[in-house]
Parts: structure tokens; sequence; C-alpha cells
């Protein structure tokens, strides 16, 4: 490691050679080579003295380094094994290093209080279901700023109308808002991803976009998994079944429409209504 506690390339092509190691593609595994890059992701993430960061997918602890270093709290949630005894190298001794895997874990019993912030160079491959989980499970993480393939970040704080907007983007609105804050290039990676990747903010909201007496998660869940399962088919043909035209009446949503041009609270609106004309009456 240099000196200043940053791994460069050369940094990074030692520790792989001198643990015998090799990315794993089936984990994803793309090592961040440049210090600038990590510590530009620490800025962005605003985080600092006091503040409670965990980190998935830390490799070879390129930007739990610089996390480390803005003075916070760093719990950094490894899947191979062969890494977090890389880490044990690597990192300071106040970083917890925890083996685990984060689609399957006990956040829990993880993450002590409140007021957590997820800061990640998420594997590709399990980027989108990890911040949906997080959203869906893990309250104690109240903002996001996470490292994805492009396209997916652009699914993630897509607006609706937009050619990326999708299922993703709603579930993601309804828990919290997200935007687009920068892009990394390739060429900052071990190994060279064919594709460029985005850093997308992410923050929590103080209550869901839809209220829980207008419709629950799964209720609306359910309307925007079918509805854009259907993309671009009119609403009235991708919700058959689900959703009759006075529920459209009542929520103010032209049957005509395609999913993509619903918001969450269009979506919200729609399960509302539709909860409310299947209702049964109360038995006297």
């Amino acid at each position: 490691m240099s000196p200043e506690g940053r791994l460069g390339r050369g940094e990074v092509r030692r520790l792989l050679e001198t643990h015998g190691l090799h990315p794993v593609k089936a984990l994803g595994q793309h090592f961040v080579t440049d210090p600038n890059t990590v510590e530009r992701i620490a800025r962005l993430a605003g985080v600092g003295p006091g503040d409670k960061v965990v980190e998935i997918g830390p490799g070879l602890g390129s930007l739990t380094l610089a996390l480390a270093a803005t003075g916070a709290e760093v719990t950094a949630v490894e899947i191979d094994q062969r890494l977090v005894e890389v880490l044990a190298e690597v990192l300071p001794h106040d970083v917890r290093v925890v083996h685990a895997d984060a689609l399957a874990c006990d956040w829990n019993e993880l993450l002590e209080g409140d007021g957590w912030v997820l800061v990640a160079n998420l594997p590709y491959n399990v980027a989108t279901p990890l911040v949906v989980n997080l959203l869906e499970r893990v309250p104690q993480v109240s903002r996001m700023l996470v490292m994805v393939q492009k396209e997916a970040g652009e699914r993630l704080a897509a607006r609706p109308g937009g050619r990326e907007y999708g299922g993703v983007s709603v579930r993601v609105s309804y828990f919290a808002t997200a935007r687009l804050v920068g892009q990394v290039a390739p060429e900052v990676f071990h190994p060279r991803p064919n594709v460029a990747s985005s850093l997308v903010a992410i923050e929590r909201r103080g209550a869901p976009a839809v209220p829980e007496d207008v419709a629950s998660y799964e209720e609306l869940n359910r309307l925007v998994r079918a509805g854009f399962s259907g993309r671009r088919k009119m609403l009235r043909r991708s919700l058959a079944g689900l959703v009759g035209e006075e529920a459209f009446v009542c929520a103010g949503v032209a049957s005509s429409d395609r999913a993509e041009q619903l918001g969450v609270a269009e979506w919200g609106k729609l399960a509302g209504c539709r909860r409310l004309l299947s209702s049964e009456p109360t038995p006297s």
C-alpha cells in the first residue's frame, strides 16, 4: 500500500499477486484503481466524524480507505472470504469488516440504530436488487451514494416518460428520491468493465410517497409489476383483470395511458381506487 493509505493501480496489482487472487466474474468484482475517484465519492457522500457508514463489496479496500479517512465509523460487508483476509492487512483497525452476503444477511443485527449511510461500489450483477432490498427492508439506512452500471443508475433515478423509466424507478420513488450525481469511466477499474458507471444519490423519504391508508406497497407493487410486464401497452390491456374502468376514472388515470407515463403518486391512486372499489361492504 502507498504511504498515503491510497490504493493505486500498482498497489491493487501487488495485492492481487501477493495473495494469488483473480477477480471473480460471478461476483461482479471490478476493483477501483484510482485514488482520486474514491476520494471524490467520499466527498459526494458528505460523510465525516460521527457518521455511521456501511459499505457493501469493499473489495480490496480502495473506497473503504477513503471513507475511513473522513473520520466516519465504517462497517464493510464483503461476501468473498479471500478479500476479507486482504482487508485485514489493508484497512485501519477501527474499520469493522463483516463476512456476509448483503442480500441475505440480518441487517437488524448488523446495523445498530438509525441514520446509516450506504456508500458503495456495488457489484453490477446485484446492484439493483440490493438497492431495492435495502429500501424495502432496512430503514436504518437513511441515504445512499452508490456506484452502479450506467444503465442501472439511469433506471434508479429515471422520471416518468423517460426511456429508462420502469418498475424499479417506481419502487425507488415510493421510498426515496434519487438523482444522478456523476459518472465514472471504465479506465479506473481492474479489470476494466465494458461500460461506464454512474453515481446515484438516494435519500429516503420521511414517509412513503403513497400513504398506507391509500394503498400498501404490496398493492402498488402488484400493479406496477403487471403494468410494466406489458410495457408500451395501454394500461387497460396490461392491467386487464386487475383494474376496471371505474378504478381508472376514480384515480383520474386514462386507461389508454402506458405504464411509463405514471409517476408513483398515480400508481398509488390507481391501487387505492382498486382497493376502494373492490372492498366488500362492512356487515351491519
